[in-house]
């Protein structure tokens, strides 16, 4: 791309993020009366695991500024196993529902979203967790249960294929990946739907690496996918619903500190 281009481009995104109203008269599909979507995505398959939800047993980190303080993405994972509870507390944690407004009209859930829509359905891919074979699964929140959608062997291959290469990521005991469920955000919101939905995401992963540090994991929230490949393997239509970010999460070791700031090599390396 020439510099003209590239400033075009940039200053696209600029406006996409300023969002102006252009249109006062505009209307929503919400404000039109017309039927809301559904607020969850029905299961896919009958094989349901029930997810335990007594977090008494867990080493849970209650000093709420220690936690923020320790906070970090953490890139280097153990492979030793996770518990099933220590998977529930995270998924709780970042997408539980604590009650349903109205009879199906939103669901009030642990992390905050705009309109209360909460637009997006976490898929996983799971590996080294007790009780539980390898292999691609669904979050139901409605029920907090997994459900199975495919046992796999190649999970550390699928995992680095799914996140373009980034091969370090497929050591995680489970790597959490949601897709963008398009119309139950653009209902409320319309054409102006697409900022808030940046928006929700972050509030996601955020609640994911804070959970993960108060119980001794690490998480890192990737941008960076392979959204084809991920389509593709967890039945998505590419167009209404698609694969749209990512975060790995594993047990970790405290003596890794040095093969975390490997990663950042290239910073003394290049003086920067």
């Amino acid at each position: 791309m020439d510099g003209k281009t590239i400033k075009s481009k940039m200053q696209a995104g600029r406006d996409f993020v300023r969002m102006p109203i252009e249109d006062e008269s505009y209307m929503s599909d919400q404000e039109l009366k017309k039927p809301q979507p559904p607020l969850f995505k029905e299961p896919i398959s009958d094989q349901r695991i029930a997810l335990p939800m007594d977090f008494s047993d867990l080493s849970i980190d209650n000093d709420f500024l220690h936690i923020i303080n320790s906070r970090a993405s953490h890139r280097v994972y153990t492979q030793q196993k996770m518990t099933l509870l220590e998977l529930s507390y995270l998924l709780w944690c970042s997408q539980g529902v604590k009650t349903i407004r109205g009879q199906k009209y939103a669901t009030i859930r642990t992390v905050p979203c705009g309109g209360a829509r909460h637009e997006f359905e976490c898929y996983m891919a799971l590996q080294n967790i007790e009780g539980l074979s390898s292999g691609l699964y669904h979050y139901l929140p409605q029920f907090h249960a997994l459900e199975l959608i495919s046992k796999r062997d190649d999970i550390p291959s699928f995992i680095s294929d799914s996140l373009a290469g980034q091969s370090w990521a497929s050591k995680a005991n489970a790597v959490f990946y949601y897709s963008y469920v398009c119309y139950r955000s653009e209902w409320r919101y319309g054409i102006y739907s697409h900022r808030v939905v940046l928006m929700d995401s972050g509030h996601i992963t955020e609640n994911v690496y804070l959970a993960a540090t108060s119980i001794q994991l690490g998480a890192c929230a990737i941008g960076y996918i392979d959204e084809e490949v991920l389509d593709k393997a967890f039945a998505l239509d590419g167009k209404e619903e698609f694969m749209f970010y990512a975060c790995p999460v594993g047990t970790i070791d405290p003596d890794d500190a040095q093969k975390e700031d490997n990663f950042y090599s290239f910073v003394k390396e290049q003086g920067l």
